[in-house]
């Protein structure tokens, strides 16, 4: 029996992912990594987005 999990829940998931994939792979590209990620949780357009614009803004991040 599968269960429902919240939007938020997989957001979450998804950053820990991207964040994780950057880590394994730094020369991927960070749009490739979201597309993935996106796929793999299932993600909105605007959560996508709104990851997008997160990863962008962080600190350090170049």
């Amino acid at each position: 029996m599968s269960t429902i999990i919240p939007q938020s829940e997989l957001v979450r998931k998804a950053l820990a992912y991207i964040m994780e994939q950057r880590a394994l792979n730094p020369d991927k590209s960070i749009s490739g990594i979201l597309d993935e990620a996106g796929m793999r949780f299932n993600l909105t357009p605007l959560d996508a987005a709104a990851l997008e614009r997160l990863l962008q803004d962080a600190p350090g991040e170049n």
